[in-house]
């Protein structure tokens, strides 16, 4: 197992190993070690490089594979709600066995059901913006511990709709880690570096 992978969570080397993954896309190997170093980072690859991937695996490692409180500490943003459930059935392949709450934002439910069920306790929540924006404006979520926020395909932020509600969920949330995946960093991503993306790095292979 090369070297990116040998330095993650014992929980998720075993993941790897039962998934047959030893060897990490050129992508993982400059990203997972520049995602764990904590900073704010764009990082832009080709489709099928290892993007979603490298988003589970550095989530659960920042989390260490196990619950903690009731407040989520991911939130992982994406286009709709098709890609919302695809993502949260992908991170359950890699939590299964662990006390990790992973939890999915569907904005079919009702808000004030998706509300009191977060309220139970979750540690990640994958969700649209549109969703989780709504939860935050009816105060059905607390930010406050929040560690890392990732974006998943972003290209999707150029529509108005998303990207004032990105705007709006990152100004209530503080000593976050924001990380953003893209195919190409487009001019409306980088317009974020005058909001919550400040300071950050920027991977491209």
């Amino acid at each position: 197992m090369e070297k990116p992978f040998k330095k993650l969570h014992n929980h998720l080397k075993e993941k790897l190993t039962s998934f047959e993954i030893s060897v990490p896309t050129e992508f993982q190997k400059v990203a997972i070690p520049a995602i764990k170093s904590g900073a704010n980072l764009y990082c832009t690859a080709s489709e099928n490089s290892g993007k979603s991937t490298t988003l589970i695996l550095t989530t659960l490692h920042k989390l260490k594979c196990e619950e903690e409180g009731d407040a989520p500490r991911a939130i992982v943003l994406v286009e709709d709600n098709e890609k919302a459930k695809e993502l949260y059935n992908a991170f359950l392949l890699y939590t299964r066995h662990t006390s990790l709450r992973v939890y999915f934002g569907d904005e079919k439910e009702h808000i004030d059901l998706l509300k009191s069920e977060i309220f139970e306790g979750i540690d990640i929540l994958i969700s649209t913006p549109k969703i989780v924006n709504k939860l935050l404006l009816l105060e059905g979520l607390n930010t406050t511990q929040v560690k890392i926020l990732s974006v998943d395909d972003a290209s999707f932020l150029s529509q108005k709709s998303p990207y004032t509600d990105i705007i709006s969920i990152t100004q209530s949330i503080h000593k976050c880690q924001f990380v953003i995946y893209a195919e190409k960093l487009d001019a409306t991503l980088k317009r974020f570096e005058a909001n919550f993306m400040e300071y950050s790095k920027k991977i491209s292979v």
